[in-house]
């Protein structure tokens, strides 16, 4: 207790010396603990009054009083303005990511529809990332799976490509997508030009929200074909049309009067925060997604979702309206420095009646069943925790399990996996994959493989953990280690911990039945136990799925490497073919088979590669043929 007390004086101490030198300016504050590690990053109208504002304790929570204790200094930038500091803060947050800011836990960027215009006949494709493709880009879609089946269901009304470059320029006949009609096989000139721009046009104009006017024109062709007894022709428009209203459904709805806006709702219980967002784009409704900020249990909702925004929109396009079902502290300063950030006004706004507030009230509706949901699985995996504690005789609760398996194919490509879960479920931002050299096995059992892969990843990930937090001060440090695998593998770990003197480190091997089957798990404790559990334990089943994905995780990361090393046995092999050229050959060709089956006057259209670059790679492949 006396500890606890020195280090906040000490934190306190560093503060108030730290506030004599601060000018009475807007800026950010850094403060760092030990080695120099990031704890928190703030911003501040006015730098002296907000540092000094930390010594009074006893305005402060629990959390942050635990912040100030592991102070060891504090850094300051001053900005021109408060909202320049906002964008500083989240900025920095967003990079350093400090264990006591509000952070976001899922920061992907969202899938688009693309329509390219760099090609003659345009591609219809899913696309992530910075938009340096040529196009007219459609979304935001919340989920890869609601992008997926737009693209389907789109296939079927406007008949547009999604094949590659490669594959259109080397089809001979109709593929199977033409024959369950899904794509007009314009590849094959089955339709022409003109026919398939106007296609692409319908198709712009409708993910542009002008569904009625689309649907109303191929009402009268439809109707068209079939008073001239073209009924082949009238079926295809009946089928489009069908596809049409499917694509509205999944859209969900298109609403009369709606700008781009985005809906964002916040809800908090059981100290989480899920805060719902909903996109609206040209009228239409391209779905919601669900987000649980990391933040303390004493944060207040407006407050998470604040920041929130400030953190979204730094990586996220920004509509022209965002409304929010609370009314937040200071909605001007978040318009100013979306503004600097975007360089376009942006509305903040809630509204407390009308059609948007309905809006609001259905979103929210979602956000209690998303909230409903995580809170149901944080107290079964609770349950699933005090039950281990119990099983594996551990002396507190895991707040951090680390699964580990390796994946090869007789030693080839392997590739070790770490997968990291908590009470909330899996953390995927903290899973670790490690590529390891072949081995050369000192016995011929190939379970001498598995141990030699093991022994390197537990090495490489422990050394790596001693150098950077040897005090076990952070929650990096796994209060668990599962592993899949037996007697032997836990050997491995306990003897390869041991030679790094770490101690105290709580470990179970999870090994499968004779007959490999779920339910006849047996397990070896680092005390020395051998059980099995119940097969209809639902502890099993938690187990299970931490050893399932952990597994999961090593065979896809095997699979990556395994093909990647493809690419090299062929593409290395050539000379004057290095990293840049390799990139430019796959992306123009497709694929390995496509820069296989080239003619040298093909490889020769390429920029970069010259007639003795063409002949190489031709001669290349043609040799092994």
């Amino acid at each position: 207790m006396k500890k606890d007390h020195d280090s906040s004086s000490s934190g306190i101490q560093i503060i108030d010396k730290t506030t004599t030198f601060l000018q009475n300016k807007p800026g950010i504050y850094h403060m760092k603990g030990s080695q120099g590690k990031t704890l928190y990053i703030g911003k501040a109208k006015n730098l002296k009054k907000r540092v000094k504002s930390y010594l009074r304790q006893n305005q402060l929570s629990i959390r942050m009083q635990r912040m100030i204790s592991l102070i060891k200094s504090i850094e300051t930038v001053t900005t021109n303005s408060e909202a320049e500091a906002l964008l500083l803060e989240s900025n920095l947050i967003k990079k350093l990511k400090p264990p006591f800011n509000i952070l976001l836990r899922d920061d992907k960027s969202f899938p688009y529809i693309l329509i390219r215009d760099d090609h003659k006949w345009p591609q219809l494709l899913k696309y992530r990332g910075q938009r340096i493709k040529k196009g007219h880009y459609f979304g935001p879609f919340p989920s890869t799976k609601d992008v997926n089946e737009t693209i389907v269901t789109l296939e079927k009304a406007f008949l547009l490509r999604t094949c590659t470059d490669n594959t259109f320029r080397n089809r001979k006949r109709p593929c199977l997508l033409h024959q369950i009609k899904r794509c007009s096989a314009h590849c094959v000139n089955l339709i022409s030009h003109k026919e398939y721009s106007s296609l692409v046009k319908e198709t712009a104009s409708f993910l542009a929200g002008k569904n009625q006017t689309i649907q109303e024109k191929l009402g009268i062709a439809m109707q068209s074909a079939s008073e001239n007894k073209e009924y082949e022709k009238a079926a295809v428009y009946r089928d489009r049309i069908k596809a049409l209203r499917q694509v509205q459904i999944l859209r969900r709805s298109s609403i009369d009067e709606i700008e781009d806006i985005d809906i964002l709702a916040g809800l908090q219980k059981g100290g989480i925060t899920c805060i719902q967002v909903s996109f609206f784009r040209d009228g239409s409704n391209y779905g919601s997604k669900s987000y649980f900020p990391k933040h303390g249990s004493d944060e207040k909702v407006e407050h998470v979702l604040a920041a929130f925004i400030s953190l979204f929109y730094a990586s996220h396009p920004m509509p022209k309206k965002i409304y929010v079902n609370h009314k937040l502290q200071d909605p001007r300063l978040l318009e100013q420095a979306m503004k600097i950030r975007k360089g376009k006004k942006i509305h903040l706004m809630f509204p407390r009646k009308g059609e948007k507030r309905n809006m609001i009230l259905r979103l929210e509706d979602e956000a209690k069943e998303a909230l409903a949901k995580k809170l149901s699985r944080i107290e079964s995996n609770k349950i699933s925790l005090e039950r281990i504690v119990e099983i594996f005789k551990l002396n507190k609760t895991p707040e951090r399990i680390e699964v580990y398996d390796n994946s090869h194919i007789a030693g080839s490509e392997p590739v070790g996996g770490m997968i990291v879960a908590n009470k909330e479920g899996f953390v995927k931002k903290e899973y670790r994959k490690y590529n390891i050299g072949k081995i050369t096995p000192l016995l011929k059992q190939r379970t001498s493989d598995d141990y030699a892969m093991f022994r390197e990843v537990l090495t490489r990930r422990f050394k790596r953990i001693l150098t950077e937090d040897p005090d076990r001060a952070s929650k990096s440090w796994p209060d668990l280690i599962l592993i899949d695998g037996g007697q032997g593998h836990l050997s491995v770990a306990l003897k390869t911990l041991r030679d790094l003197r770490i101690k105290n480190m709580p470990m179970v091997a999870m090994a499968k039945g004779l007959k490999r089957n779920k339910g006849k798990e047996r397990f070896f404790s680092s005390n020395g136990k051998i059980f099995s559990l119940d097969p209809k334990s639902p502890t099993l089943y938690y187990l299970q799925r931490l050893r399932d994905e952990a597994h999961r995780f090593a065979i896809t990361s095997h699979r990556q490497k395994r093909s990647k090393s493809l690419y090299k046995s062929e593409l290395d092999k050539i000379s004057g073919v290095g990293l840049k050229r390799k990139k430019i050959l796959l992306q123009y060709f497709g694929s390995l088979q496509g820069i296989s089956e080239a003619k040298i006057l093909d490889l020769k259209k390429i920029n970069g590669i010259n007639r003795k670059t063409a002949e190489m790679i031709f001669n290349h492949f043609h040799d092994h043929v």
